[in-house]
């Protein structure tokens, strides 16, 4: 039988790289290419942060400071002791008259000039101020002003050299946005977490007088109290203030003061030493179902039942009395108590103010000259 003729082993070769190519150029004309963008859903635009914050963190973290206060507190002496009979027993060794009593917490650099903004609570009654930067350097500290109603207070360090913390361009926070908490908890070293804004304009929860609080996740400890809160750019947003917890640890219940806030009363404290505040000697409450229905009133209305003008006030001057309900503030709807307060809190005294009124079912206006709130 004659012999099968064999393929030369170069042409086999040939022939296998020629149909290899052809079965490619078939697959590349015939199968779509893969989109390289991610797909969006139910009409929502797609949003792919950014897998590290670390950039945002370098950016702010120079400005965020330790703050260690030391307080003396004076020793409790037994009752024995005022006992001439016992008292000759510790004549040897005289029991000590006094201690020191020691906490922290954390501030925010917003100038060059050394100023640090923190909240009230971490320096109130404190005899000394240590301050801590995070390049290692340290100084004693003294008080440029305090505000109790919001819980502020503003220092300044011995140095003018010093890093400043970027504010947010725009302060229009939206819950769902990315937020870190920088501070030093529990005196550990300066930390970093991070969360979202979980709400905001929080008030009536009994922190401080004047409430417009940012809730966020964030993990917000002891000694975060004062540190910043800022967005995922590394900008300043809020000065973190409190939390809520019944043990003392974070349950994911943070309250942040919002930076415009913070920053109005920067600008009173370095201009008066004080905050300056509106006041028209109004006591009010909100205007509820059960009122509108008492005073006929539509059910969509809003407003603050006046319970009282102080005499003499402005309010009182103007011709305002209890019963009297009160739905707007130059022009704005006087809503909810705590809103209204700072509505007139953050009027200037002097301002004119006017005031829409409903007596007896009728409605007018009156105008009335903003005094000087008192503070405490």
């Amino acid at each position: 039988m004659p012999k099968e003729h064999a393929m030369p082993k170069t042409g086999f070769f040939a022939w296998s790289v020629m149909l290899g190519l052809v079965v490619a150029s078939l697959a590349l004309h015939f199968i779509p290419p893969q989109s390289t963008t991610m797909p969006t859903y139910r009409g929502l635009k797609q949003s792919v942060g950014p897998f590290s914050y670390a950039d945002a963190v370098d950016l702010a973290s120079p400005a965020v400071v330790n703050i260690y206060t030391s307080t003396k507190v004076k020793a409790q002496v037994h009752p024995l002791m005022n006992d001439p009979f016992f008292r000759r027993f510790f004549d040897r060794a005289p029991m000590p008259r006094s201690r020191m009593q020691s906490s922290l917490g954390s501030g925010v650099i917003v100038s060059s000039q050394g100023l640090v903004l923190t909240n009230n609570h971490v320096i109130d009654g404190a005899d000394e101020i240590l301050v801590a930067l995070k390049d290692g350097r340290t100084g004693n500290a003294k008080i440029i002003g305090r505000d109790k109603d919001t819980d502020l207070a503003l220092l300044k360090i011995p140095y003018d050299d010093v890093p400043v913390m970027p504010f947010v361009q725009n302060d229009d926070l939206r819950v769902g946005d990315v937020v870190l908490a920088i501070g030093n908890p529990f005196g550990v070293g300066q930390t970093v977490t991070m969360g979202i804004v979980s709400g905001t304009g929080r008030n009536q929860l009994g922190i401080a007088t004047y409430e417009d609080f940012i809730q966020t996740d964030a993990a917000v400890n002891r000694g975060n109290s004062g540190g910043a809160l800022v967005n995922a750019g590394g900008e300043l947003v809020g000065i973190n203030t409190a939390i809520y917890s019944e043990s003392g640890t974070n349950l994911g219940i943070g309250f942040a003061i919002p930076l415009k806030h913070a920053l109005d009363v920067v600008d009173d404290l370095l201009k008066y030493g004080q905050v300056i505040r509106g006041w028209l000697g109004l006591e009010t409450q909100e205007l509820t179902d059960q009122l509108k229905t008492t005073f006929g009133l539509p059910d969509n209305l809003v407003g603050q039942v006046v319970v009282r003008a102080a005499p003499g006030g402005p309010a009182a001057m103007a011709g305002l009395q209890a019963g009297d309900i009160v739905t707007h503030y130059n022009g704005q709807p006087a809503d909810k108590g705590t809103q209204t307060m700072r509505q007139i809190a953050d009027l200037r005294p002097g301002q004119k103010v006017t005031m829409g009124v409903i007596r007896n079912g009728q409605s007018f206006k009156v105008t009335a000259i903003v005094g000087r709130r008192l503070t405490k």
